[in-house]
C-alpha cells in the first residue's frame, strides 16, 4: 500500500509543506510506510494527480493536505475507485467537514492516527458534473462567497453588497416531492454539516446514510433575511417552516434564466440548470479508529 500526501502550498496561513515532508519521512522510517510527498500547482491539480494514480489498480491512501478545497479535489479524482481512500489533513482556514466530528476532529491532526485508521464508505454528491463530500448551495450565500475576494476577502462587505443587489432569483425547484417556481433566497444541498466557517444548517446530516438534506428558502425581504440567517446558520430551521422547506432525499434540481453561482464544497462554478444527486458510499473515506460519528 502507498501512502500518498497531496499537498497545496498555497492553503492556510502558513506553508505547511516541509512539516508534512519531515512527517512522511518519520512515518516511513518508524512503520516502514511507503510514502510520496506530491505538491500542487494549481487549482483543479490534485484531482488530475488523484485520477492518474487511481489508474494504477494499486491500493492507495490520499492524504489531503490542505483546506476544504484540497479534500475535495482529492475526492474528484478517487470516486468510483475501490483500491483507493481519501482523508483530510487539515492546512486550510476553515477545515469545515471535519468539524462534524466535534472533539475528536483534532486527531485529524496526527498523520500517525490517520495511518492507522478505518476506512469507511461516504456518500458523494454530484452536482454539474463535480463531486461533493460536504455541502453544495445556490442563492446569496454562493454569491456572497464568490464574490469575498472582491472586498478584500471580507465576507462582512461582501454580503452588505449582495444585499443590496437583491436576494431572492427567480428559479424553478423539483424533487424530494417539492414542485415550485418563484422567487427564492437560497437553497443548501447537505451531506455534511458545516460550511462557510461555521454555518451549520442541518446539525444532524450525515454522510454516511444514504440521503441528502436540502434547505429552501423563499423569497424574503432583506431585514427578514437578517432575522434569519442567525438562526439558519445554527440549524434551527424548523422554527421558520413558513420561511424554509426541509427536504430529504437523492435528487433535486433547479432551473433558472439566469446563470446561477453554486457553491460546491466551497468552489464555484456556473449554470442555468443544476442537479444535485446522491452517490451512496461514492468514496472511501480514511477516519481514525473508533471515530464516535460513525457509530
Amino acid at each position: 500500500m502507498k501512502h500518498v500526501f497531496i499537498i497545496n502550498p498555497t492553503a492556510g496561513k502558513s506553508d505547511s509543506r516541509q512539516k508534512i515532508y519531515d512527517m512522511a519521512e518519520k512515518l516511513r522510517q518508524d512503520h516502514g510506510l511507503e510514502v510520496q510527498c506530491l505538491l500542487t500547482k494549481k487549482q483543479g491539480h490534485a484531482t488530475e494527480i488523484a485520477r492518474r494514480l487511481c489508474q494504477s489498480g494499486e491500493e492507495l491512501r490520499f492524504y489531503a493536505c490542505g483546506g476544504d478545497g484540497t479534500l475535495n479535489e482529492c475526492v474528484n479524482g478517487a470516486v468510483g475507485h475501490a483500491n483507493v481512500a481519501v482523508t483530510h489533513f487539515p492546512c486550510g482556514t476553515g477545515n469545515d467537514f471535519i468539524k462534524m466530528f466535534g472533539e475528536e476532529k483534532e486527531r485529524f491532526f496526527d498523520l500517525a492516527e490517520l495511518v492507522r485508521g478505518e476506512v469507511r464508505p461516504l456518500d458523494v454528491m454530484e452536482c454539474c458534473g463535480r463531486y461533493a463530500i460536504n455541502i453544495c448551495s445556490v442563492g446569496i450565500d454562493a454569491r456572497i462567497g464568490t464574490e469575498v475576494h472582491q472586498y478584500h476577502d471580507s465576507y462582512v462587505l461582501s454580503a452588505v453588497a449582495n444585499l443590496f443587489k437583491g436576494i431572492a432569483q427567480p428559479l424553478t425547484v423539483r424533487g424530494c416531492g417539492m414542485e415550485y417556481s418563484g422567487g427564492t433566497s437560497l437553497i443548501c444541498a447537505c451531506n455534511g454539516r458545516f460550511y462557510g466557517g461555521g454555518f451549520n444548517p442541518i446539525p444532524d446530516s450525515r454522510p454516511d446514510n444514504g440521503k441528502l438534506e436540502f434547505l429552501v428558502v423563499r423569497d424574503v425581504s432583506r431585514l427578514t433575511f437578517i432575522r434569519l440567517v442567525g438562526k439558519y446558520a445554527k440549524g434551527r430551521y424548523r422554527e421558520m417552516a413558513n420561511l424554509i422547506t426541509h427536504l430529504e432525499g437523492d435528487h433535486l434540481e433547479i432551473d433558472s434564466e439566469q446563470e446561477l453561482v453554486v457553491n460546491v464544497d466551497g468552489e464555484a462554478l456556473w449554470s442555468k440548470h443544476v442537479n444535485f444527486d446522491l452517490i451512496p458510499g461514492g468514496v472511501n473515506f480514511l477516519v481514525p479508529a473508533n471515530m464516535a460519528f460513525f457509530h
